[in-house]
């Protein structure tokens, strides 16, 4: 018998140091070559580790939120006729979650049920780890993909069966008092949301500017639009018309689409305009990012949009897709409030938030009628947008929204 020592490797694009997310193996398990041993989160990605050779877990570098080095040792194996210690460079240990759910789909673990037809349960790393984290049983989800593969919608569907259930439950007259305090380790994208909302205020002299639009016609437009569409995935919202009209906006704006290289203190203003669109996953706040969105028709950006916001939210977006972004709209859609003062994006200097459009009475040419009324709440870093431009931005975007055909014109 002789040890092993597995050295963290390079997980690329300048990583120095990574954070366990989790473990799938404890000290005196057995386990096999290639078998995932867990999952080790950077800032853009969380990549699962495979083990290099077969042998029993002597020792792990730590807890999960513990930040490790490249180069020091994660894991000692006891082996059988290995080297005492593994080069870095020769493991084979990585690849993201969200590539691993798109190439090797069909992990397989043993199941109390058939599922399939062939005893495994047959389903996705991002679905394996949404299971664990609400203590589900994967053999007990009906898969209705391929060879009885668990897509997402029947891992959803099964969750929403699972609620409904609880509350067919008889709520008790008196609700009892819950008798302890759970203690939550802020650890991988949620230790890393707080880091990047708390260098923004931080860093950032933020000031905030508020605009109220008339958005009938837009809604107006919008409807139209989609009683052409007989697929409802590919309906419209209001927010690609937003985005359109921000990029309009840009282009006589364009301190506004700029990011700040602090480390040289150089601001670079870009041509393109690649969209960050704030999208609230299971894991947290995501960023994914439209690329070359001034490139695009108003049905292309919606795609696009979805696409990115779709693939954030179930872990499949790449690396690229979540960051670069040069400007960001946040929409909360029907929570979205009367008004917002939302985080700027680091490094981008502005970020555009979309408010909750709602019917209300207002004054028409000396007359009290009823319009489709919405707030933009917008934020801006004053050290590189003066409040002139920021204002006579938005009020060039409320004038576009208030008159959609010039959008497109």
């Amino acid at each position: 018998m002789s040890e092993y020592v597995f050295k963290l490797p390079d997980l690329g694009e300048g990583t120095v140091e990574s954070e366990i997310g989790e473990w799938n193996v404890k000290v005196g398990d057995q386990v096999e070559e290639e078998a995932i041993i867990g999952t080790m989160m950077t800032d853009k990605a969380a990549i699962e580790v495979q083990s290099p050779v077969s042998g029993r877990v002597v020792s792990l570098a730590g807890e999960p939120g513990d930040i490790v080095a490249v180069g020091a040792p994660l894991v000692i194996f006891e082996t059988e006729n290995a080297p005492a210690e593994a080069p870095t460079k020769e493991a084979e240990p990585v690849k993201p979650v969200a590539e691993a759910a798109a190439e090797a789909p069909e992990r397989e673990t043993p199941p109390r049920n058939n599922n399939g037809g062939n005893g495994k349960v047959v389903t996705s790393p991002a679905i394996r780890r949404r299971a664990k984290e609400a203590g589900i049983d994967l053999a007990e989800v009906p898969g209705s993909g391929t060879g009885g593969r668990i897509l997402r919608s029947d891992f959803d569907a099964y969750l929403k069966s699972l609620r409904m259930e609880h509350r067919a439950v008889a709520t008790p007259a008196v609700m009892p008092t819950p008798s302890r305090t759970e203690e939550i380790k802020v650890i991988g994208l949620r230790r890393r949301i707080a880091e990047r909302m708390t260098e923004a205020n931080r860093e950032v002299p933020h000031f905030s500017y508020v605009e109220e639009m008339d958005v009938t016609e837009l809604e107006s437009l919008r409807q139209h639009l989609n009683d052409c569409r007989a697929d409802a995935a590919e309906r419209l919202t209001l927010l690609p018309f937003i985005s359109m009209a921000l990029m309009r906006a840009l282009m006589d704006f364009p301190q506004c689409n700029t990011t700040y290289d602090k480390d040289r203190n150089v601001l670079l203003r870009h041509g393109a305009v690649h969209l960050g669109v704030a999208t609230q996953t299971p894991d947290g706040l995501k960023v994914p990012v439209v690329r070359n969105a001034q490139a695009l028709k108003l049905e292309e950006l919606a795609a696009e949009t979805r696409r990115v916001s779709e693939a954030a939210r179930n872990n499949t977006a790449s690396r690229g897709e979540l960051t670069g972004s040069t400007i960001t709209v946040t929409s909360l859609g029907k929570l979205g409030g009367i008004v917002s003062t939302p985080v700027i994006n680091l490094p981008e200097v502005a970020i555009i938030g979309v408010n909750r459009a709602v019917q209300r009475p207002v004054v028409v040419d000396g007359q009290i009628t009823v319009r489709l009324m919405m707030n933009l709440s917008s934020s801006f870093d004053h050290r590189f947008v003066d409040g002139y431009d920021a204002a006579a931005m938005i009020q060039k975007m409320k004038d576009m929204l208030e008159h959609p055909a010039t959008i497109f014109i």
